[in-house]
């Protein structure tokens, strides 16, 4: 007999934690390699967790809905002699005690005003994940600050929402001790506080209340850091894009024939993003600290609306890399894969520069919300014919156009309003100048 430790994997370079959201097995169960035994989410995607040796299920040590770091110890099997075992790809290189608290702990990044270790009353060391360590940092939440915090994790462990919540809360929190020590002692003020609570939780008129599920929470997260990390500026233009129409009209038909695939409008956005990023490099970097990370690669994520009214960004990789036939198939495919729950962790990540398409449903233009740790996202809106002033070599006339609004959202840390503007008149331009005479 052999004990064989099932860890949390990691699912991508900067993913420190998983969510724990159905155990597939129990302790008694028995289990073959590449069973499924778990289900696990993070703030990129879904995913399976197979078994890596035929045996029994001993111990499950993490409930649903546990936030767990990787590399730690969620479940053993037990195996008999010559069992199989089949190595994890996704696990860490090194798997983690159970409680590596201390050692995360100490080797994150220090704040010289913030105190060395943050012990709470029980004198126990208090864990923090690197991803939680790593927010704090950029936020600038001291150890003192992480210590008040309330934990709704194992153990009471502070996760990525206790944080962000914190934060973006964070004046309020500043205030309720300073009332509270200053208020004059009165027969029962622990009422008073509940009082509070009450009228913050109560709700008038008729009104039905609706739990966020885990993505829309997960959303709703990332959309509030990226608004507290970058001074979001959005410029707008507005571009012909007749020529562009008029051939997709044209080759359709031929197109799906041929190559088995309907061309949209997304694979052509996305071909006219990558030829202006390589004239404007820029646009396509992220910031840490001061220091600013120019992209080689060109990854393009498009904003993909879910069945169930969420939103996810998959990443089209090299995409300067791809010609059009490529970038369709690529587009077609991993919109298909994220309706239907089937994309894979490295669908979602490194992206590089994000396009949303508010158009599909109607809207005309938007002001899109930066897509961490990018600097800039495009939206493009409704394709609406118009008539508008067109100029000729015989003079001006009024024509009917097939006509569309870009808006960029950038981070003005980096990108400023002549670079922001610039590169989005680039956009429109080589729109505007689709040749309707090309192949594909």
């Amino acid at each position: 007999m052999a004990i064989v430790e099932l860890v949390m994997p990691k699912m991508g370079e900067s993913i420190m934690e998983a969510t724990i959201l159905r155990w597939h097995k129990k302790p008694g169960d028995a289990v073959k390699v590449d069973d499924t035994v778990l289900e696990i989410a993070t703030d990129k995607v879904d995913s399976e967790v197979p078994s890596i040796a035929d045996g029994v299920i001993t111990e499950v040590l993490y409930n649903e809905n546990d936030v767990v770091p990787v590399g730690t110890v969620i479940a053993r099997v037990e195996t008999a002699a010559g069992a199989t075992v089949a190595p994890s790809p996704a696990a860490a290189p090194a798997p983690e005690a159970p409680r590596p608290a201390e050692p995360q702990y100490q080797t994150a990044p220090p704040r010289p005003q913030a105190a060395p270790v943050a012990v709470p009353a029980s004198g126990e060391a208090r864990f923090y994940s690197p991803l939680v360590l790593n927010i704090a940092q950029q936020e600038g939440v001291s150890f003192a600050e992480l210590e008040k915090i309330p934990g709704s994790g194992t153990e009471g462990r502070v996760t990525k929402k206790d944080i962000l919540d914190y934060i973006a809360n964070r004046g309020n929190h500043v205030q309720e001790p300073e009332v509270i020590r200053e208020a004059p002692a009165a027969p029962a003020p622990a009422s008073r506080e509940i009082t509070t609570v009450a009228a913050t939780n109560s709700y008038g008129g008729n009104v039905e209340i609706i739990e966020m599920d885990r993505m829309r929470k997960l959303i709703a997260d990332h959309m509030v850091r990226s608004k507290h990390t970058s001074p979001h500026v959005t410029s707008f233009a507005e571009c012909d894009v007749t020529n562009m129409v008029r051939w997709r009209d044209a080759v359709k038909k031929d197109f799906e024939k041929r190559e088995g695939e309907k061309i949209t409008f997304m694979p052509l956005f996305v071909e006219a993003v990558v030829k202006c990023i390589k004239k404007f490099p820029l646009v396509n970097c992220s910031l840490d600290g001061d220091k600013i990370i120019l992209k080689k690669d060109i990854n393009i994520g498009m904003a993909t609306a879910l069945p169930s009214g969420n939103l996810i960004v998959p990443v089209i990789r090299n995409a300067d890399t791809l010609n059009l036939v490529g970038l369709t198939k690529q587009v077609n495919s991993l919109a298909n894969a994220a309706r239907q729950n089937r994309l894979k962790p490295e669908n979602t990540q490194d992206g590089t520069f994000t396009i949303t398409n508010v158009g599909t449903f109607g809207s005309l233009t938007g002001t899109p919300i930066i897509n961490q740790p990018q600097v800039a996202i495009l939206a493009v809106g409704a394709i609406k014919k118009r008539p508008v002033v067109v100029e000729t070599e015989q003079g001006d006339s009024i024509a009917i156009r097939h006509m569309m609004y870009l808006s960029l959202s950038y981070d003005h840390r980096i990108v400023d309003g002549s670079l922001g503007s610039t590169f989005l008149s680039a956009v429109a331009t080589e729109l505007e100048n689709f040749d309707p005479a090309r192949g594909f």
